[in-house]
């Protein structure tokens, strides 16, 4: 009889693990991208409805409606759960659209549902949780807009011919062939709320012309729609500012100002390519390292379904702001539900006018269309497994990105663990040893001169890891003697500017179930008598347990003393050891503020005030950041303080934790891997 009842709860509890492995495989479309038919079909949709007027996004005029961003909206938590849990009927899927109003009296922006796909037949408008409308001069910037400014520099660059041209050793912005110049634009485009004026700074058209600033930088107004009425503000030349092209060229030529002449490159062998140059002792005739998967895959994909040792989960790559992953789970159990990148910035310092107002907030470049081709054995190894993704951004049509997203089983070199236990005479009584592997799901975002590497990675012992990697080329501007309290001289009239990127991730944390709660954990000496010695004293370290009960004291200010550890757990469900199950997070960066609080800019990207945030999870709070608020950061349409000023009470609730940069989260150490016991 004991037998059977062990043979029937093994078989209930097989039962079990195959039903959320249904469930979850069930739900994963829920979470996947727009597919390129439910993309057409909605642009044809809105496109039918009369009193919208929408017309081509590549229309040469700026004074159009017309689509700007089209990405999937994500169900409501409670309405996922039930397909993701007892194998309900997925909710309907349903398309975020941003349309841009520009032809009628008052432009605006207008965010749109649109449902059900894959055919649409109806649409409602979308509020952000301030009910702020959104500024019509807050949209990012556009290829057609883009358009205009050329045209509006090439009439500049004619002004200013003789003076480029003597100044770079024969570049010129028209009538040029492999001695080109071309341009970078910086944001925020203004000072306040409403503007939209853009320093913009000319660079050689060269391979890295990021590092080839020539040192002339002028402020265009382009506020107004017609772009015939955009002016000149601001010009600046070797360190002077001028209030027109026509008094820098006048004062250039009387001999008032200081001409610049930039020193001659070599085009065979220009300092900003990546081609290798001097010697190396690595030879260069023989591979290096390759990885090798002897029998296939050990892991595996279903469209946007992933399934590997033990761990599954769901992705999408959202084209506003970059790589998620939803449904997170480890041998059946949910650990997140969502885990997500919610923006990139970097905020710089320095002495030219483009380099003091660079303050580069990613999503508004919308940072997750720019995910290009990944390229095999560079970006990822060439056994990895590459998909295609599509988006709708800035266009007429769903764009293909050819494998712009890699999936990859690695080693990572180093055992999970090792134990060699020595019979000290030169031998062993026995060894032990468990080779280490991590999944990898990989994509990347190329934002004008950055390259971010955005990395998900599973661990065979129930660890996730979240990471970015930069690479590209730095934001450099053109060297002043005044600039080098603001940053390094990297070429003899290039300055490398002082600047910080901060990274923020969403994590929404489902420890066996919704109701959790979070504590952080600092060690303590305690100092007491020797209970075998009574003349001695033992000093120790003791754990310290601090429960956060509200959203307020659950938020670490960066500058103030950070916890040791960071503990979510559930306090209603128990390992077989008596300890709550729970994961910890733990952080692997060096993160700091950019700028004071409540400074300006900073408004719109509170969040970086804080290394660590936890808040009670509400679907009106789906993002902490915006594609507006790189245009608008003083007045953002999406503020994340607004998330934590109600002091809501996080005890045995459903959290979201929202972290910045590198972060890990693994099974709380302090009760014995609990999860998984």
């Amino acid at each position: 009889m004991k037998r059977l009842l062990v043979l029937q709860l093994l078989f209930l509890a097989g039962c079990s693990a195959s039903r959320s492995r249904e469930w979850a495989h069930h739900g994963a479309p829920m979470f996947s991208d727009l597919t390129v038919r439910e993309m057409k079909a909605v642009r044809a949709y809105l496109h039918g409805i009369p009193e919208m007027k929408l017309t081509e996004a590549r229309g040469k005029t700026l004074n159009k409606n017309s689509i700007l961003l089209m990405e999937l909206h994500l169900p409501k938590k409670h309405e996922a759960l039930k397909a993701l849990d007892h194998g309900h009927a997925k909710p309907i899927r349903q398309a975020r659209v941003i349309v841009q109003f520009g032809n009628q009296s008052q432009p605006n922006i207008t965010e749109y549902i649109v449902s059900p796909l894959p055919t649409p037949n109806t649409h409602v408008v979308k509020t952000f949780k301030s009910n702020r409308p959104v500024r019509f001069e807050s949209r990012p910037i556009t290829i057609v807009e883009y358009s205009h400014i050329e045209a509006r520099l090439e009439k500049i660059a004619n002004k200013a011919q003789k003076l480029l041209f003597e100044t770079t050793g024969g570049f010129s912005y028209t009538n040029c062939s492999d001695r080109c110049l071309t341009f970078s634009d910086i944001a925020p485009r203004g000072l306040a709320p409403g503007e939209r004026r853009t320093w913009i700074m000319l660079q050689k058209f060269v391979e890295g012309y990021f590092i080839h600033p020539v040192g002339f930088e002028v402020l265009i107004n382009h506020q107004d729609l017609d772009p015939e009425r955009w002016t000149v503000e601001k010009v600046w030349y070797n360190s002077q500012y001028f209030d027109s092209v026509e008094e820098l060229v006048e004062k250039y030529e009387s001999g008032e100002v200081e001409k610049v002449k930039l020193p001659e490159h070599d085009d065979n062998d220009l300092y900003s390519t990546y081609i290798p140059r001097g010697h190396s002792n690595t030879p260069t005739n023989i591979h290096g390292p390759k990885l090798v998967e002897p029998q296939g895959h050990r892991y595996h994909i279903d469209q946007n379904f992933v399934e590997y040792a033990g761990w599954s989960f769901a992705y999408r790559v959202r084209s506003s702001a970059g790589l998620q992953i939803f449904d997170l789970r480890f041998n059946g159990e949910r650990i997140a539900y969502e885990i997500s990148l919610q923006e990139a910035i970097a905020f710089y310092s320095g002495d030219t006018p483009a380099a003091m107002q660079t303050k580069y907030i990613d999503a508004g470049w919308a940072m997750g269309t720019s995910t290009y081709e990944l390229a095999p054995g560079i970006d990822c190894p060439e056994i990895a497994t590459f998909v295609d993704l599509y988006h709708y951004f800035d266009t007429d049509k769903p764009i293909l990105h050819k494998n712009a997203l890699c999936i990859f089983e690695m080693t990572l070199a180093m055992p999970l663990r090792r134990h060699f236990n020595s019979d000290f005479q030169g031998g062993y009584n026995f060894y032990g040893g468990l080779d280490n592997t991590v999944l990898v799901l990989r994509t990347t975002s190329t934002v004008y001169n950055y390259d971010y590497i955005w990395d998900f990675l599973f661990y065979l012992n129930g660890v996730v890891e979240v990471k970015m990697s930069a690479s590209g080329y730095i934001h450099a501007t053109f060297f002043t003697p005044n600039g080098l309290h603001y940053g390094t001289k990297v070429y003899n009239y290039v300055l490398g500017n002082l600047h910080t990127h901060l990274i923020h991730y969403k994590v929404d944390l489902d420890i066996a179930g919704q109701k959790n709660s979070f504590e952080t954990l600092n060690l303590k000496y305690v100092n007491f008598t020797n209970p075998w010695s009574p003349k001695n004293f033992i000093v120790q370290s003791k754990l310290h347990r601090n429960e956060h009960k509200t959203e307020r004291s659950a938020a670490f200010r960066f500058g103030k003393k950070f916890p040791r550890y960071l503990h979510f757990y559930n306090p209603n469900e128990k390992n077989k050891w008596g300890h709550q199950k729970g994961y910890r997070i733990q952080f692997n960066s060096h993160a700091h503020s950019v700028l004071p609080k409540d400074w300006r800019e900073e408004k719109g990207i509170s969040w970086s005030r804080y290394p660590l945030a936890v808040t009670r999870h509400k679907d009106s709070e789906a993002t902490s950041s915006s594609i507006y608020t790189q245009n608008d950061p003083w007045e953002p349409v999406v503020s994340f303080e607004d998330y934590i000023r109600n002091n809501e009470d996080i005890v045995n609730q459903d959290l979201v934790n929202q972290c910045q940069y590198q972060c890990f989260l693994h099974s709380s150490c302090f009760t014995h891997r609990n999860y998984h016991s």
